[in-house]
């Protein structure tokens, strides 16, 4: 069999060329970032989290403090501590919430391991910012 020796056709390489540029170009001006996670944090739900976990901290501390009268070797202001350690914590636990939240998205089963280990994180979350809040005071 011969071949032929052909001119090569410039227009329709030219055309699969320009068509390979354009893929490499709009492939190249997508936003890829191979390190991000598969669901991106969205900082006005993170934030909302945080503010409901703080809030929730700051109701729970305020019940558990306003009854108590205030021991003479305490210093005049020492139910501030606790109520800005306090809800601190619980916004911490919130924003855990809210990071198992997007793990918990991915099937029924991980759903539900997702709301107990949030619950158990933000009652941890919780309780050692009551420690820390409480602590020289009440946590003596």
């Amino acid at each position: 069999m011969q071949y032929k020796a052909t001119a090569p056709n410039f227009e329709t390489r030219s055309a699969f060329i320009q068509t390979k540029y354009q893929r490499i170009k709009t492939n190249s001006m997508k936003q890829t970032n191979h390190n991000t996670a598969e669901h991106p944090v969205r900082i006005p739900s993170l934030i909302r989290y945080m503010l409901v976990g703080a809030g929730i901290a700051f109701v729970l501390i305020s019940i558990f403090l306003l009854p108590v009268k205030a021991h003479p070797d305490w210093p005049e202001f020492w139910k501030i501590r606790p109520m800005i350690v306090v809800p601190l914590a619980g916004a911490g636990g919130g924003a855990f919430t809210y990071f198992m939240s997007i793990w918990g998205r991915k099937g029924t089963w991980q759903q539900l391991i997702a709301v107990l280990v949030s619950v158990i994180g933000y009652v941890i979350a919780l309780w050692l910012g009551t420690v820390v809040g409480l602590d020289g005071t009440l946590w003596n």
